[in-house]
Protein backbone atom coordinates (compact mmCIF):
# COMPACT_ATOMS: atom_id res chain seq x y z
CA UNK A 1 0.00 0.00 0.00
CA UNK A 2 2.03 2.36 -1.24
CA UNK A 3 -0.30 5.53 -1.04
CA UNK A 4 -0.78 4.88 2.32
CA UNK A 5 3.26 4.95 3.18
CA UNK A 6 3.59 8.09 0.40
CA UNK A 7 0.48 10.10 2.89
CA UNK A 8 1.79 9.02 6.09
CA UNK A 9 4.33 11.93 6.03
CA UNK A 10 2.61 15.32 7.16
CA UNK A 11 4.40 17.22 4.63
CA UNK A 12 3.09 15.25 1.89
CA UNK A 13 -0.22 15.05 3.00
CA UNK A 14 -0.08 18.73 3.08
CA UNK A 15 1.19 18.74 -0.67
CA UNK A 16 -1.40 16.66 -1.47
CA UNK A 17 -4.16 19.02 -0.03
CA UNK A 18 -2.18 22.13 -1.60
CA UNK A 19 -2.65 20.51 -5.13
CA UNK A 20 -6.32 19.35 -4.72
CA UNK A 21 -7.03 23.28 -4.80
CA UNK A 22 -5.09 23.83 -7.60
CA UNK A 23 -1.80 22.65 -9.68
CA UNK A 24 1.74 24.48 -8.68
CA UNK A 25 5.33 24.69 -9.68
CA UNK A 26 7.64 22.74 -7.96
CA UNK A 27 8.82 26.22 -7.03
CA UNK A 28 5.47 27.10 -5.99
CA UNK A 29 5.02 24.13 -3.60
CA UNK A 30 8.58 24.61 -1.83
CA UNK A 31 7.83 28.19 -1.33
CA UNK A 32 4.97 26.91 0.75
CA UNK A 33 6.69 24.55 3.51
CA UNK A 34 10.02 25.24 5.62
CA UNK A 35 11.82 22.66 4.29
CA UNK A 36 14.43 22.90 1.34
CA UNK A 37 13.53 23.15 -2.01
CA UNK A 38 15.81 19.64 -2.23
CA UNK A 39 13.44 18.09 0.46
CA UNK A 40 10.07 19.32 -1.65
CA UNK A 41 11.59 17.03 -5.00
CA UNK A 42 12.15 14.12 -2.85
CA UNK A 43 8.62 14.49 -1.14
CA UNK A 44 7.12 14.88 -5.08
CA UNK A 45 9.29 11.94 -6.27
CA UNK A 46 7.82 9.68 -3.42
CA UNK A 47 4.16 10.70 -4.45
CA UNK A 48 4.97 10.46 -8.08
CA UNK A 49 5.97 6.75 -7.65
CA UNK A 50 2.62 6.19 -5.42
CA UNK A 51 0.74 8.05 -8.41
CA UNK A 52 -0.78 10.43 -6.06
CA UNK A 53 0.92 13.42 -8.71
CA UNK A 54 1.23 13.94 -11.82
CA UNK A 55 4.01 16.38 -13.52
CA UNK A 56 3.80 18.46 -16.83
CA UNK A 57 6.77 20.43 -18.50
CA UNK A 58 5.84 24.15 -18.50
CA UNK A 59 8.62 25.94 -20.14
CA UNK A 60 11.47 25.48 -17.78
CA UNK A 61 9.48 24.08 -14.47
CA UNK A 62 7.47 21.16 -14.29
CA UNK A 63 3.93 22.06 -12.67
CA UNK A 64 2.52 19.25 -10.29
CA UNK A 65 -1.04 18.38 -10.05
CA UNK A 66 -3.42 15.80 -8.21
CA UNK A 67 -4.20 12.46 -9.50
CA UNK A 68 -7.18 11.71 -8.33
CA UNK A 69 -6.81 7.92 -9.87
CA UNK A 70 -4.41 7.36 -7.46
CA UNK A 71 -6.70 8.24 -4.59
CA UNK A 72 -8.57 5.01 -5.48
CA UNK A 73 -6.44 2.90 -3.96
CA UNK A 74 -7.92 4.52 -0.32
CA UNK A 75 -11.32 4.72 -1.49
CA UNK A 76 -11.21 0.75 -1.87
CA UNK A 77 -9.71 -0.02 1.70
CA UNK A 78 -12.49 2.72 2.81
CA UNK A 79 -15.17 0.97 1.60
CA UNK A 80 -13.70 -2.39 2.59
CA UNK A 81 -13.45 -1.05 6.15
CA UNK A 82 -17.07 0.52 5.90
CA UNK A 83 -18.66 -2.90 5.32
CA UNK A 84 -16.97 -5.01 7.62
CA UNK A 85 -17.82 -2.56 10.13
CA UNK A 86 -21.58 -2.79 8.85
CA UNK A 87 -21.37 -6.60 8.90
CA UNK A 88 -20.24 -6.09 12.50
CA UNK A 89 -22.91 -3.64 13.50
CA UNK A 90 -25.41 -5.64 12.21
CA UNK A 91 -24.41 -9.02 14.03
CA UNK A 92 -24.33 -6.59 17.19
CA UNK A 93 -27.70 -5.05 16.60
CA UNK A 94 -29.20 -8.72 16.03
CA UNK A 95 -27.30 -9.65 19.09
CA UNK A 96 -29.05 -6.91 20.87
CA UNK A 97 -32.19 -7.25 20.22
CA UNK A 98 -32.25 -11.21 20.93
CA UNK A 99 -30.86 -10.01 24.59
CA UNK A 100 -33.69 -7.47 24.81
CA UNK A 101 -36.21 -9.87 23.67
CA UNK A 102 -34.83 -12.88 25.82
CA UNK A 103 -34.29 -9.87 29.34
CA UNK A 104 -38.51 -8.91 27.94
CA UNK A 105 -39.38 -12.90 28.22
CA UNK A 106 -37.36 -13.17 31.63
CA UNK A 107 -39.70 -9.80 33.00
CA UNK A 108 -42.74 -11.71 31.94
CA UNK A 109 -42.56 -14.78 33.86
Amino acid sequence: MQVFSALADPTRAKIIEVLARRDLSAGEIAARFPVSRPAVSRHLRVLRKAHLVRSRGEAQRRVYSLNPAGLDEIDKWVALCREMWNRRLDRLEVYLKEMVAAESRRAKK
